[in-house]
């Protein structure tokens, strides 16, 4: 299963000159970037856990990358995505979001459809990646 998030989620995996490209778009429209992983990608599953603090105040790439890098370097079997946030609305908003990394292996979803009241049917996904301990999902 190839796991679709983020703004870019039906195009190709961005290369690093891609990745480089849309955080100095980001940087050019004075959005504050951060990083986050996860290896639980359930699509409610908002939160992530974040790579540091959000990125203020830089002008170049470079910083935001290195902190990619780093992150990549740490959880190499994980979800990374970069988030970018627009403070105009003088609340926390998304502005741009996409995936930079994602395990080799993705177990995808299970669709469990439950019947209620009246034969109404109702449907949820389950992780196959949340049966393993956390932290060891992927092949950890």
């Amino acid at each position: 299963m190839y796991l679709r998030h983020g703004t870019f989620s039906y195009l190709p995996d961005l290369t690093d000159a891609e990745i480089s490209a849309q955080v100095r778009y980001a940087l050019l429209n004075s959005w504050p970037v951060s990083i986050e992983y996860t290896d639980d990608p359930h699509p409610r599953n908002a939160y992530w856990e974040m790579w540091g603090l959000p990125l203020f105040d830089l002008d170049e790439p470079d910083g935001v990358l290195a902190e990619i890098d780093a992150c990549r370097a740490t959880f190499p079997r994980h979800y990374v995505r970069v988030l970018a946030y627009d403070a105009r609305y003088g609340r926390q908003t998304t502005a741009l979001s996409f995936l930079v990394q994602r395990p080799a292996d993705e177990p995808g979803f299970l669709l469990v459809r439950t019947e209620g009241a009246d034969r109404r049917q109702q449907y949820g996904l389950h992780s196959y990646a949340t049966g393993t301990r956390q932290g060891q999902r992927y092949g950890g």
